[in-house]
């Protein structure tokens, strides 16, 4: 009798303590295990409960959600810290962020994305970080490339990432170095097949069309995310409308030598005034990329983050949340981009500033919004053509791959009415 009424007692305190517990919060400072799972758990948990608050500069940029225990099995799971708080300590933290005097803010995250990434179907000898990132997470994507974006696919998605691209169709400029090699031979068979499939004689008109129906769709309000040469060889592309910037190697003809005075500018979505290099056997495609004749190495090569307004700047707030505000730098074919060639009315969101690097940044293009971010992989250095894909189980609390996952939950927030 005594043991059932102790077991009655010990099941009474433990209703009593769930009762209390209204929330799970998933802190993202140093104390976070796995910073990385922990975007994929909100991102399902905005599924299963339709809102997740995401508590911006609050221990890292926290995640706030309505307890269920289904959500905490699933931080146990995946190997996410947490705690369990009662209504008590979760209005002590509301209240401590709604301090006009505090930099923080709550933002409600309310729907997931559907997310696309732009990638080729055929094998290259290199991985992409941001499908590194969102298998580790566990956030569902799909896959597509120029027939689907040149058949309107992209309308039935939120966010697209660019792989690491050559939108001016010149093959990623690795004829000087791989043209010999079997996997570039059969891309650019790949390529020219697609190009002739869909109405095109070269491939640098297709990739046109393909950069020009991405900019339609993030100008209509899509979410548009790339890296590394996906950032830099898109602009150019759009920039070089009409003019022949491909010697013969890539498309059969020259260039067009007067091809520099002819370039617009006002096509762009983040740079100006760049001089294009014509030169084939050159491993870049413009100076707006700082990757030659850099200063620094693997020791002394980070950038800094930049602080904003959480109450009034709320999207770079949103984009810049990390444990970290100094990020280890890290290379790619676009490392960087020179600051002087970055239009004015871009946020720089993180900069190397001494050597007048620009390496994360965002824009808006009519009802949509952009980010470019420089460099190829957060946790390899210097990626090489054939390396093994990073294993992101070695690096869970990677603050460079953390930039990528903002931008990914960046259009599941709620819009709030600009402040005046």
């Amino acid at each position: 009798m005594i043991l059932k009424k102790n077991s009655l007692l010990l099941l009474f305190i433990l209703l009593s303590s769930l009762a209390k517990a209204s929330s799970i919060l998933i802190f993202m400072d140093e104390g976070q295990k796995n910073h990385l799972k922990a975007y994929g758990l909100a991102y399902w948990s905005i599924k299963q409960q339709g809102e997740v608050d995401w508590l911006l500069n609050y221990r890292g940029g926290s995640f706030l959600i309505k307890y269920a225990k289904n959500v905490e099995d699933e931080c146990k799971i995946r190997g996410i810290s947490y705690e369990v708080l009662a209504d008590g300590k979760v209005t002590a933290i509301l209240n401590e962020i709604n301090n006009p005097d505090v930099n923080m803010e709550m933002v409600k995250l309310e729907k997931t994305p559907k997310i696309a990434v732009y990638s080729p179907k055929s094998k290259l000898p290199w991985d992409d970080a941001v499908t590194l990132v969102l298998t580790y997470a566990e956030i569902p994507y799909d896959l597509i490339y120029d027939d689907e974006v040149l058949k309107d696919k992209l309308s039935g998605y939120d966010w697209l990432h660019l792989h690491h691209e050559d939108f001016t169709g010149q093959y990623g400029r690795f004829w000087a170095s791989f043209r010999t090699s079997t996997w570039y031979r059969d891309d650019v068979k790949y390529q020219e097949d697609a190009a002739k499939r869909n109405g095109f004689k070269k491939v640098s008109e297709m990739k046109l069309a393909v950069a020009k129906r991405i900019k339609e769709f993030c100008a209509g309000g899509g979410f548009l995310f790339a890296m590394c040469s996906g950032t830099d060889s898109f602009d150019i592309a759009l920039a070089a409308e009409g003019v022949d910037i491909a010697e013969s190697m890539f498309d059969g003809d020259g260039t067009d030598a007067n091809a520099q005075a002819k370039i617009d500018y006002s096509k762009t979505l983040a740079f100006k005034d760049f001089k294009i290099d014509m030169n084939p056997e050159k491993y870049e495609f413009s100076d707006i990329d700082v990757t030659q004749g850099r200063a620094f190495n693997q020791s002394n090569d980070y950038f800094t983050l930049f602080d904003f307004s959480a109450k009034w700047d709320l999207v770079p707030t949103m984009l810049t949340q990390d444990h970290d505000k100094v990020i280890k730098g890290f290379m790619g074919q676009t490392t960087a981009f020179r600051k002087n060639l970055v239009k004015p009315n871009i946020t720089v969101l993180g900069e190397n500033k001494g050597g007048g690097e620009v390496r994360y940044l965002h824009g808006e293009i009519g009802k949509g919004q952009f980010t470019f971010y420089g460099g190829h992989d957060p946790e390899d250095y210097q990626h090489q053509v054939s390396d093994p894909p990073t294993d992101l189980s070695l690096h869970p609390n990677s603050a460079g791959y953390r930039l990528i996952l903002n931008n990914v939950l960046f259009p599941a927030a709620k819009k709030k009415p600009q402040k005046t």
